[in-house]
């Protein structure tokens, strides 16, 4: 199938599979509900609305779509430390799972949030070609703000890589700049770069790494968030040293978006204030 690129970096971001309670954890790559997530909200979706028929062929328009993430920087894990509920009056404060208020000396409670930091994926969406032109619209003027698992994960530019592409995963594979944590060292000719399947690969045999995720979502509702596992295979790919694009990596990715395009020029140093005589 035909497939859109996109490109998820920010300087933190979190796609929570057994998230509950105080300890809020992060899978290490892009859930597959938080990609629906940011296709319901650049079009105009509503939380509760998310998984909603469409109207025409009265199925979930997200789910003939294929994901597959390739892994350029890993990212490095963070715990961000939280309290809720500290400091207010009495009966303002959290309540048990009874519906009882928590004590006043047990009003505080510690939270864990886990983010990854400085992580970048590339992503290949294939499906049919109305419903991947419909997203790219939507991605390049979304009604909602994006964000990459939860609000305060803003992404970095440019989130859209273009298509839709006939071999997306060649793509990946071939052409698409690398964003990687250390350069290539020199005279190395190809960098090992992992990748996550939603099916597995022609390439690889059935006995390769396997794992399933709690991250498709099933029912989404004000108060109700469900969701089902998936299988995902996991695989190492050599690919060419030469894709690698070293930081800002904007200039290589506006020219493999724009292919005729002229890069933008490099920032220019601002001007010296004026001297006080």
């Amino acid at each position: 199938m035909n497939g859109i690129l996109l490109r998820l970096a920010a300087p933190l971001m979190s796609f929570g599979e057994h998230a509950a309670f105080h300890y809020r954890d992060t899978l290490p790559f892009p859930s597959r509900s938080a990609l629906i997530g940011l296709f319901a909200a650049a079009d105009a979706r509503p939380r509760n609305e998310a998984l909603a028929p469409d109207p025409d062929t009265g199925q979930n328009p997200y789910t003939d779509l294929t994901f597959t993430v390739r892994i350029d920087r890993p990212g490095t894990r963070h715990t961000d430390y939280h309290t809720v509920g500290g400091g207010r009056p009495h009966r303002q404060g959290l309540r048990t799972s009874s519906g009882a208020y928590r004590p006043r000396e047990k009003s505080t409670l510690i939270t864990e949030r886990v983010y990854l930091a400085d992580a970048v994926f590339t992503l290949a969406v294939q499906g049919p070609d109305p419903l991947l032109e419909h997203l790219l619209k939507r991605l390049e003027q979304p009604a909602f703000g994006p964000y990459l698992g939860r609000r305060a994960c803003l992404p970095n530019e440019p989130l859209v890589l273009g298509g839709p592409h006939p071999d997306p995963i060649g793509e990946l594979l071939h052409h698409v700049p690398l964003s990687l944590t250390t350069p290539p060292r020199t005279g190395q000719t190809t960098v090992p770069v992992a990748f996550v399947w939603e099916h597995p690969p022609s390439h690889v045999p059935a006995a390769h790494s396997e794992r399933e995720v709690a991250d498709v979502p099933h029912d989404f509702t004000p108060t109700r968030r469900f969701h089902k596992t998936r299988r995902t295979w996991h695989t190492t790919e050599d690919l060419p040293a030469t894709l690698y694009a070293p930081p800002p990596a904007l200039t290589e990715l506006t020219a493999y978006i724009h292919q005729d395009a002229t890069p933008w020029p490099a920032p220019q140093p601002p001007p010296s204030p004026p001297q006080r005589h």
